[in-house]
């Protein structure tokens, strides 16, 4: 990475780092960290926490560690932790440390006691429902439990007996002693160990207890020494007690919390919840699903790191509410490749035309051999070749049989521009017994070949793929899963908000030579939007492509005429 501070414009968390550095506040030392749980795969909502959090320290010459919050084994797996490692590379970050929370158990196990030493800790035995109880709400306060009154040697017993397996899961939990009558829930004696009979993908069935996130990030960011702990408004009433264990453990590194508004993308869940519901209900292909938010599914759908990352930088990094339109990820991505995409052609909905007065030996193809731009603005991305051939496939869309002047493609009766190629004119139409178009009989005029006819109306230019070379192909066209503007903020069950035509899927064809196409590669389809080979499911053999991206923004005009 390079340029950060085009990348990342001026915002509070760099005006305060900024400050902190020039005063020599911690040695004059930036050091942050990205603290994912592994038990999912990482969305856009956290490339803008990746983005901030490595681009801060990148800048001020600092470091960033990737720590896996892995104090939840019952919903963790290896799985997830190497789809983050992965997804944080692809967005062209390094750290300069991978750790885990697990490496700090016995640490923090340390600290536990340490608390309940000095009285700040005890045991509670509760039932679940007695401890929701006992908490209050946010307009009364909670009352203390019968428990809090243990001796120290009381809870130290009975904490080294949890972590010796002699208690079942749920029958006692560690608590900090703090202030049940505090306007803030988050200080009402919150737990800081459960018990968890679960083996664990680092520790394996080492630990019968498990430490709780607000306890153990503070610490573990304390531990590496972290400057900045940057984290979304959801943290905010959490920082309270952030400050409150590292003061109580007199750590010497007490990192200065953070917090910024989290990302709401239009017609997107960022619920890491609600996206793994819809992978466990087979409502998505999978979480790289191409329709979803998560980096995996956007790399896959033809998003590029790049991309993503100037996303990141115009969304930009307030304490306000995030609310961004779908139009500006869109836009991100369009702009990259519009300047850097190969234009191709592809035909989605292929209906066949059969020029019947085209020579069938002009070549040893039996066609004219084309040599066309792969870029209509850069020169330097050369040529390619392409035959104009007899039978042809152009869009259904393209041809009506009548059409008001209006209409500018073919019409039966008259002539439309075959892009970069001859112009036609539909003579007559081939249906089935349905009545539907099979075939489009034409005829072509040899004199107009790059060049309009004198004296006669041509309605406008179509795009167009050989029948006879054309490659068969897959082509999947995706909108927005869902069809309100933020379902996370919906009431509504999410199943009630999916859009059923969010995954539409296309046999037609596509040029020779897109067989030969990598996953990294992008093309414009001319007339149709950007795509790119589908990582998972194309073969050389059985074409695959993804929509990246329309040529313009339709679907939020759709949703707004009520036309979805």
């Amino acid at each position: 990475m390079s340029n950060t501070e085009e990348q990342y414009p001026s915002n509070f968390i760099r005006n305060i780092i900024e400050k902190d550095v020039a005063d020599g506040k911690n040695a004059g030392q930036v050091m942050t960290r990205f603290p994912p749980e592994p038990n999912g795969y990482l969305h856009i909502g956290h490339a803008k926490a990746i983005c901030l959090s490595f681009g801060m320290a990148e800048e001020f010459t600092g470091a960033t560690n990737l720590r896996f919050d892995d104090t939840n084994p019952l919903k963790e797996s290896v799985e997830y932790i190497n789809a983050i490692k992965r997804d944080i590379e692809w967005l062209g970050f390094n750290w300069k440390e991978e750790r885990f929370a697990s490496d700090y158990f016995e640490q923090l196990y340390q600290f536990a006691e340490q608390l309940i030493k000095k009285g700040k800790a005890y045991v509670d035995s509760l039932s679940a429902d007695e401890l929701r109880e006992y908490r209050g709400t946010l307009t009364r306060p909670g009352k203390d439990s019968p428990f809090r009154a243990r001796t120290i040697d009381e809870n130290l017993d009975l904490f080294r007996r949890m972590r010796a397996g002699e208690f079942a899961d749920g029958e006692h939990i560690l608590r900090l002693k703090i202030d049940m009558s505090s306007p803030n829930i988050n200080m009402r004696d919150p737990a800081i160990y459960r018990i968890r009979h679960i083996e664990h993908h680092q520790t394996g069935n080492e630990w019968c207890i498990y430490p709780m996130y607000d306890y153990t990030h503070c610490v573990s960011d304390s531990l590496e020494g972290v400057t900045h702990s940057l984290c979304d408004l959801s943290f905010e009433d959490h920082r309270p007690l952030y400050d409150w264990v590292l003061d109580e453990l007199a750590m010497n590194c007490h990192p200065q919390q953070i917090e910024f508004s989290r990302l709401n993308l239009q017609f997107t869940v960022m619920s890491k919840r609600k996206i793994r519901q819809l992978v466990e209900e087979n409502m998505v292909d999978s979480w790289d699903d191409p329709r979803l938010p998560t980096l995996s599914g956007l790399r896959r759908r033809g998003y590029t790191s790049a991309s993503i990352r100037d996303f990141c930088r115009r969304i930009g990094v307030t304490k306000s509410d995030n609310n961004v339109e779908l139009a500006l990820l869109q836009s991100c991505i369009r702009e990259e490749l519009d300047a850097s995409a190969p234009r191709v052609m592809g035909v989605l909905n292929p209906l066949k035309v059969v020029i019947e007065n085209f020579p069938k030996g002009d070549s040893a193809s039996g066609g004219v051999s084309l040599e066309l731009p792969n870029h209509p603005k850069d020169e330097t991305m050369g040529t390619r070749s392409m035959n104009f051939t007899r039978e042809l496939y152009i869009d259904r869309e393209d041809f009506r049989e009548e059409a008001n002047r209006k209409y500018k493609r073919l019409v039966l009766g008259n002539e439309v521009r075959l892009r970069y190629g001859f112009v036609i004119k539909a003579e007559q139409v081939i249906k089935d017994d349905a009545g539907d178009i099979v075939e489009i009989r034409a005829s072509y005029d040899p004199d107009t070949l790059g060049k309009n006819p004198e004296g006669r109306k041509v309605r406008g230019v179509i795009h167009w793929v050989s029948a006879t070379e054309g490659l068969p192909a897959e082509i999947r066209v995706y909108e927005p899963l869902f069809t309100v503007d933020f379902p996370d903020a919906d009431e509504r069950d999410y199943h009630e908000l999916l859009n059923d035509e969010s995954l539409k899927v296309h046999q037609g064809f596509v040029e020779p030579g897109l067989n030969q196409a990598s996953s990294d590669e992008r093309f414009q389809f001319e007339r149709e939007g950007y795509f790119c080979v589908d990582s998972k499911h194309s073969t050389p053999a059985a074409l695959v492509f993804n929509r990246v991206v329309g040529l313009r923004d339709t679907w939020a005009k759709m949703v707004q005429s009520g036309d979805t």
